[in-house]
């Protein structure tokens, strides 16, 4: 099963993924943990330039395709192995990203960056989506309390408004894969629910493995 955390800055889905994995390995599966961008050593590389405020003015183009460089190896080397050895992806933030940080952050068209990331992941597509919402003002605050500040965060509010409403979109446009859970609630309650959707989850998938 491909799990992937999405959501605005600030909706605390990276510490959420820790610790969705750590709950799915209690209970017995053999999960692998990756985010994104980065994951392999090529993708590593190339998460410093993207996030890094010292390289300077990145062209939208630029960006979307050292995203989409750095997914396609994280897939091919980690992603699509680990899933066809019958095992749990979780994975911090994915395609779904792209679409909404340079599709309707940057403006860049959605119909073809939709191609591309097809052929960026080879066609991998998680099984479940969680989108940890949260209002813009509010996520922003809560990542300037913290140490890890990029570039992308430091994009102007209006940017991040685009990338909220472009999240809020595509999740409704599938209701089947992703699961909006509001990230204003206390960390505990964020948590809870995400285990009772993943749970929710594998058990009608182990389900229909067993039909």
């Amino acid at each position: 099963m491909f799990i992937t955390l999405e959501g605005p800055e600030g909706s605390g889905k990276t510490t959420q993924a820790l610790q969705l994995v750590v709950w799915l390995r209690q209970q017995g599966y053999d999960v692998l943990s990756v985010r994104e961008p980065g994951g392999t050593d090529v993708s590593d590389a190339i998460r410093h330039i993207l996030l890094d405020f010292t390289a300077g003015s990145i062209n939208a183009r630029t960006e979307l395709l050292l995203f989409c460089a750095s997914r396609a190896q994280l897939v091919s080397d980690r992603i699509k192995p680990h899933l066809s050895r019958g095992g749990i992806v979780v994975c911090d933030r994915f395609a779904d990203s792209t679409l909404a940080y340079q599709g309707y952050g940057r403006g860049l068209d959605i119909d073809f960056l939709k191609a591309l990331l097809r052929f960026a992941t080879d066609g991998v597509t998680p099984d479940l989506t969680l989108l940890l919402d949260i209002d813009v003002d509010t996520g922003l605050h809560r990542k300037t309390d913290k140490t890890e500040w990029n570039r992308l965060d430091a994009e102007e509010v209006q940017f991040h408004r685009r990338v909220r409403s472009g999240y809020l979109t595509l999740a409704a446009e599938d209701h089947r894969r992703w699961v909006v859970i509001p990230a204003d609630q206390p960390f505990a309650t964020v948590t809870t629910r995400i285990q009772q959707v993943v749970g929710d989850s594998l058990k009608r998938r182990l389900g229909r493995q067993q039909v």
